[in-house]
């Protein structure tokens, strides 16, 4: 039986595709002809990507009547190009690679993708890739180049450690974190030149004080002069970038003031802090018309099984792929902070986590808090409420659950029968 298909195919009337490269772009403009109706007249032509010939190229654009500009997702090339046309008053598009992907056996060159692009754009049969508008976009570069710093943090405080190593210096034994105040203080006095393990020692603070024994034996070792040059670039390293990132929490927290209720209110979510939510919005957005439901934004994050069916059985092994690794990574910290909570999603992560594993359970509740997400943010008056972490004992059909254990006996080969109530 025959039914109708709600899409509408039309073909766009005047666009353009641009093939990106670090110094050429390779535009590609297709037009109605004007004399032969039902005709396209097309245009190939090279620009440099210096400003002052992207804009002959949009003025260029402007003229023909262009409704329409596509490119590629080419490293992050296409972001000068993108940001200029969309400041020229464009409405560009872009697009995965992978979705445009030439032809096999075919010729490929810069001119002959432009005018594949083109082809495919002006039938629709792509569309477009989300990109956050400007004051999203400049809270995203700050919120990762933060994340960026931290992970160099971490590695420079790893080479911290592997350095005392060296020195048989064995602090990270007896100190759950050698960057206290007390282990910045010892470090400090290796720096300048003191090796007695017993003065070392007395410089333990607080609880280190009941360690003063295991301390002395930590710091006899042999720090030599070499050790202590590379120690003390190292920690200086440290402190600089502790700097940067106190100066970036700053101008962060200056930059989602506009957006402040939304993140109060993301912030009601069990394991998302100030600083997920920050990132979260920064990767999202808080334009939640991009994502008609919760499904599309969830299915964008890759927080959600792939499909791929063929001869009607399920091929690859259902992963979800890889996505933004930034939103992942606060989705999974999440996910893990709200599994040791006496929530709904704690209890649900505790529940998957028995029967699938882990891993499994982070992505299933970075899911869920996906689809918190959306609707708090579709909804300006919406608030978060916690189902509690008894839903599944007193929500749950008792009956069901029952009936559910017996399928699964059978299953296995038993045979059950029940007995009446008394």
């Amino acid at each position: 039986m025959l039914e109708e298909d709600p899409q509408v195919e039309e073909i766009v009337a005047r666009v353009a595709a641009l093939d990106i490269g670090k110094a050429e772009v390779v535009c590609c403009v297709r037009v109605p002809h004007e004399g032969k109706p039902g005709r396209r007249l097309q245009e190939v032509a090279t620009y440099s990507t210096m400003t002052r010939s992207l804009l002959e190229m949009a003025d260029h654009l402007r003229c023909l009547g262009v409704s329409r500009v596509v490119m590629e997702a080419t490293s992050d090339y296409w972001k000068p190009v993108f940001y200029l046309l969309e400041a020229q008053g464009f409405d560009p598009w872009l697009v995965n690679a992978k979705d445009v992907k030439h032809l096999p056996g075919r010729p490929k060159t810069d001119k002959l993708d432009a005018v594949w692009l083109c082809k495919v754009a002006e039938r629709q049969m792509i569309r477009p890739s989300f990109v956050p508008p400007p004051e999203i976009r400049r809270l995203r570069d700050v919120t990762r180049y933060r994340i960026d710093l931290v992970g160099v943090r971490t590695a420079e405080k790893q080479r911290v450690e592997k350095l005392l190593e060296d020195a048989q210096i064995k602090l990270s034994v007896v100190a759950s974190d050698i960057f206290g105040v007390s282990g910045r203080q010892m470090m400090a006095a290796l720096i300048g030149g003191q090796t007695n393990p017993t003065v070392l020692a007395e410089l333990a603070r607080g609880r280190m004080r009941a360690k003063i024994g295991a301390l002395r034996e930590a710091f006899t070792g042999h720090f030599t002069d070499h050790h202590r040059l590379l120690l003390g670039k190292m920690l200086a390293r440290i402190d600089a970038v502790d700097a940067d990132i106190a100066e970036l929490e700053a101008t962060i927290e200056e930059m989602v003031a506009p957006f402040v209720q939304a993140l109060q209110r993301l912030d009601e979510i069990p394991g998302v802090g100030v600083t997920a939510a920050q990132v979260m919005i920064a990767e999202i957005g808080l334009d939640m018309a991009r994502f008609p439901t919760a499904a599309h934004l969830s299915s964008w994050a890759r927080f959600a099984p792939g499909v791929k069916e063929s001869a009607g059985k399920k091929k690859g092994t259902g992963t979800t792929g890889h996505g933004n690794r930034y939103l992942a990574r606060a989705l999974g910290e999440a996910a893990v902070a709200a599994g040791k909570t006496d929530t709904f999603l704690g209890e649900r992560y505790r529940r998957i986590a028995r029967r699938r594993g882990k891993k499994r359970a982070i992505v299933a509740i970075g899911r869920s808090i996906l689809v918190i997400i959306w609707h708090l943010l579709s909804d300006p008056e919406a608030r978060f409420h916690d189902l509690g972490s008894d839903f599944y004992d007193t929500r749950i059909n008792p009956d069901a659950k029952k009936r559910n254990h017996i399928r699964q006996l059978e299953a296995l080969g038993y045979k059950v029968t029940l007995q009446p109530a008394a």
